[in-house]
């Protein structure tokens, strides 16, 4: 092999390539990051109760958003497959389709938010309102994240150039981020709205 290509290549000692090796590392101190946020939510839950609590979830609503963002991930493994096999146009549909998913998703989110406001849950309701919307907020705020970036690699895909040659890397390094925030959403739907307060 030439010497460029050894320089386009960004293999690390583990033979990954440093761009997948720091979104894995960025990854893992997210997980920290939501780790401390649903501790601090599992601390609140049943504490300093002076309004609603976990009596207003609206449980059919949030299992339809998480069945969205769960279908959201496999249209995200379809991309992945589309890239690293030559069938741009398959990648591209589904980045397309995993976008809009993402966005519906934050639309349920959105809906849920306005309706435990106007039921009388908010930030400064009491400490598990504060913690309830930081911790599904900011994975709200990820998912948005995620719906950018997503965004960007598909409208850099219908460019006459496209992506370039790494494509398959890039929508992989993406598949990283959005099935991490499906993985995250899973935990706090489990913890949040399918088990019960004490």
């Amino acid at each position: 092999m030439s010497a460029a290509t050894h320089e386009t290549e960004h293999h690390t000692s583990l033979g990954v390539d440093n761009r997948k090796l720091l979104m894995w590392i960025f990854l893992a101190s997210e997980c920290l990051f939501f780790g401390s946020l649903l501790s601090t939510y599992l601390i609140f839950k049943g504490e300093s109760l002076s309004g609603p609590g976990t009596d207003i979830f609206a449980f059919e609503i949030t299992s339809i958003s998480t069945f969205v963002l769960l279908m959201s991930s496999l249209s995200m493994v379809l991309a992945v497959y589309g890239a690293q096999h030559g069938q741009l146009g398959l990648m591209k549909l589904m980045l397309l389709c995993t976008i809009l998913l993402g966005l519906v998703f934050l639309g349920f989110q959105v809906y849920e938010f306005k309706t435990f406001a106007s039921e009388g849950l908010t930030l400064s309701t009491n400490q598990f309102g504060a913690s309830f919307y930081i911790l599904t907020g900011f994975h709200g705020c990820h998912v948005g994240v995620g719906v950018l970036y997503l965004s960007s690699l598909l409208v850099s895909s219908v460019r006459r150039n496209g992506i370039g040659k790494e494509t398959p890397l890039y929508i992989d390094i993406g598949g990283l981020y959005w099935h991490f925030v499906d993985i995250v959403w899973i935990v706090l739907f489990t913890v949040v709205y399918l088990i019960p307060a004490y």
